[in-house]
């Protein structure tokens, strides 16, 4: 029976907890994005950023345009180091939360540099790194202190998050990063492999306005046009100044 999971809450608590347990180096934090367009709320979230961890409603409408960009895509068949980014199909129920931080931290080069040697996310870009699809798929699976280390985390939720019984909640989280090659990526376990969202300027992070508006726009305003929904939340990850 595949494994299914208690869902995570997008909070910074809640995923710096996740990230550190897992091997990232306390330089790197995420932070709240109250707004994507209020400068004074943006102006407390240190720049560049490097990844934003959104958590998406699945609405009927989303979810139809999801399906209709995959559907006549091949399996992914991507893998090894010449690869812009490490993607990973999600095959644990209700762990995109999990799946959405380890995306954002292995794929953006100034965060994968700040993962501790050793470590959990050390152990798992190695293991993965050369292997295809579904074996890539069970090194998560597989992996004992990456299942630790989630279930660690949600206990810190603030609120009550889905259960394992919950399962129609409805929300995925999707991870935007500045890969390597120096293109957005759209990266999403549900999906049937990353996305690329285009090149980025030398100058332009993951809060720019045009960066934001390729990645997220479209969602917006399809949530705006169904009445808005309060399940859409976002955490921005960038250096730490505590």
């Amino acid at each position: 029976m595949p494994k299914r999971w208690n869902m995570l809450e997008n909070n910074p608590e809640v995923m710096n907890h996740l990230a550190y347990s897992l091997g990232l180096s306390k330089k790197l934090a995420f932070y709240d994005i109250y707004s994507f367009t209020d400068q004074d709320l943006l102006s407390f979230i240190p720049r560049p950023v490097y990844a934003l961890l959104v958590i998406i409603p699945l609405t009927p409408k989303w979810d139809e345009e999801r399906k209709n960009e995959d559907k006549d895509k091949p399996e992914y068949a991507g893998k090894g180091a010449e690869e812009p980014v490490i993607w990973f199909k999600q095959i644990i129920g209700n762990a995109c939360g999990s799946y959405g931080l380890v995306h954002c931290v292995l794929n953006n080069p100034e965060a994968a540099q700040l993962i501790q040697p050793d470590s959990t996310l050390d152990r798992i870009r190695k293991e993965a790194l050369d292997k295809t699809i579904w074996d890539r798929a069970k090194v998560l699976e597989d992996s004992d202190a990456f299942e630790q280390a989630h279930f660690e985390a949600v206990k810190l939720s603030e609120t009550t998050v889905p259960t394992i019984a919950d399962d129609k909640e409805g929300g995925h989280f999707v991870a935007f990063v500045k890969g390597r090659d120096g293109h957005l990526w759209e990266l999403e376990g549900g999906r049937k492999g990353p996305l690329d969202r285009g090149e980025l300027g030398e100058d332009e992070d993951l809060l720019s306005e045009k960066v934001v508006e390729r990645a997220l726009g479209g969602v917006m305003r399809i949530l705006a046009e169904e009445g808005g929904n309060l399940r859409f939340s976002a955490i921005a990850l960038a250096e730490n100044l505590e």
